[in-house]
């Protein structure tokens, strides 16, 4: 078993995305984190990684049906419980999309709970930092400087896949999972910690096998990392929740003096030329996009209902390689994308596509990410690039699988939680490259820009 003396915590992420938010929010505090994409062994953290504090395993949960759930996440969360961190945590998007079908974080949470046993899971949703609030167990989110609830922002309320229809936690969740849920809401959080410890004992008696946490600002943050650290010690904690789980805790951390001060990044300075691979939708990605296209990016929109199709992929696949490589060759930076925003009548046309061959939603996300992470492989083999980006939470997960990754270190932040990584890949030409991943609603307008820079020392 891993020093768990010196583990905080360890962690699943159910997106590539979603896993290097996680890790920024650690390391950014003063916690030394590594992300895996294969189970890690205690012997392996311990021999390769002696130095670091959480540990992480980057999974794509949030698009499994529960069948799929059931055959990955048990022998995961197993891995991570025999590091021996006192918190184990289920990371997901802190807008809590899923459904009974897809990425049901009520299955994830029913699956934890068998691997751990604990008296009750946790639920800390509310990342202040990332504008997202838990009130009475309603969850609101901030875009374009306007906080909404859940079921009426502009973006969560009509997701393709998850659209989130209903605000109250205790609701969505229950629509994925039998057990009973409970809340500790702002009120009881804000009395002295032995009368929230008394009340969440008591609905702890009362039977309730998962209780939500309400979180608004940073008081409240600071009292569920203490209700998480206390938890920790006690057992092993299996806790589901965004990254404000990590806020939370190394906000305690820090006033008990348990955690260092964060150091100093630096950067590891600018390059020529980068490439990049977008597969969001994004409103908010086609906005950076655009900017980098402004700033001197050359673009080539991939045509995803010919990548798709068995007949064409080749073809295409070679001539988007072919392109990529001369425009870099030429002195160029680039990226290649599916989709400018929600809009794109590319998405239109391979939707038709699609429903032609056959091909179930779930399936075209599949093969059209397989296919961008070959194409950046060999991009990247041709042109001798070190520094990339990937854009969009679930192509994320598909390229890094083609690119052979198993082990990502942070270097510098690119913006909010959008951080360039060093990668340790199986293949010896990816090996030791640079590379960023963003989510589709996440990291600063000039995103691209960063990463040509690689940062900016802080």
């Amino acid at each position: 078993m891993a020093r768990s003396d010196q583990l905080k915590i360890a962690f699943y992420g159910d997106d590539i995305t979603g896993s290097t938010d996680a890790m920024e929010a650690l390391v950014l505090a003063g916690v030394p984190t590594v992300l895996f994409f294969e189970p890690p062994t205690a012997e392996q953290v311990n021999e390769q990684f002696p130095d670091i504090e959480a540990v992480g395993l980057a999974g794509m949960s949030r698009t499994m049906t529960t069948a799929e759930m059931d055959a990955a996440l048990p022998g995961a969360f197993a891995s991570l419980k025999a590091l021996g961190a006192p918190l184990t945590h289920y990371k997901v998007c802190s807008t809590f999309d899923s459904s009974p079908e897809s990425g049901s974080i009520g299955r994830a949470l029913d699956i934890g709970a068998e691997i751990f046993e604990p008296a009750f899971v946790p639920v800390t949703v509310g990342a202040p930092k990332l504008k997202r609030f838990v009130v009475f167990g309603n969850l609101f989110a901030t875009i374009d400087g306007e906080t909404y609830r859940i079921d009426r922002h502009p973006v969560m309320s009509k997701h393709p896949v998850t659209p989130m229809d209903e605000s109250d936690l205790r609701l969505h969740l229950g629509q994925q999972t039998d057990k009973k849920i409970g809340l500790l809401d702002i009120r009881q959080l804000e009395q002295p910690d032995l009368e929230v410890d008394l009340a969440l004992q008591k609905m702890v008696d009362e039977g309730f096998e998962a209780i939500i946490l309400d979180t608004v600002d940073q008081s409240h943050l600071e009292k569920v990392g203490r209700l998480l650290s206390a938890l920790g010690q006690q057992e092993q904690c299996f806790v589901v929740g965004s990254s404000g789980v990590e806020f939370a805790l190394t906000a305690h951390l820090r006033t008990k003096g348990e955690i260092k001060a964060p150091q100093h990044f630096l950067s590891s300075g600018p390059r020529e030329q980068v490439v990049a691979m977008s597969g969001s939708a994004s409103p908010y990605t086609a906005s950076q996009i655009r900017w980098a296209f402004e700033h001197g990016f050359q673009g080539i929109q991939l045509a995803s209902a010919r990548l798709v199709d068995p007949e064409t992929v080749e073809r295409e696949r070679e001539a988007v390689i072919e392109r990529a490589v001369q425009l870099i060759q030429e002195g160029h930076s680039v990226i290649l994308y599916t989709a400018l925003g929600p809009d794109d009548p590319r998405i239109g046309t391979t939707k038709e596509k699609a429903k032609s061959l056959g091909l179930a939603a779930g399936r075209v996300g599949e093969i059209l990410g397989t296919q961008q992470g070959i194409i950046l492989r060999e991009i990247l083999k041709m042109t001798g690039l070190r520094r990339a980006a990937v854009a969009g939470g679930d192509t994320c997960g598909h390229v890094l699988k083609e690119l052979s990754v198993y082990v990502l270190e942070f270097i510098i932040p690119l913006g909010l939680a959008a951080p360039l990584c060093r990668a340790r890949a199986h293949d010896p030409a990816i090996d030791g490259m640079e590379i960023a991943l963003k989510g589709g609603q996440l990291g600063d307008i000039d995103f691209f820009g960063c990463l040509k820079r690689g940062g900016d020392e802080g």
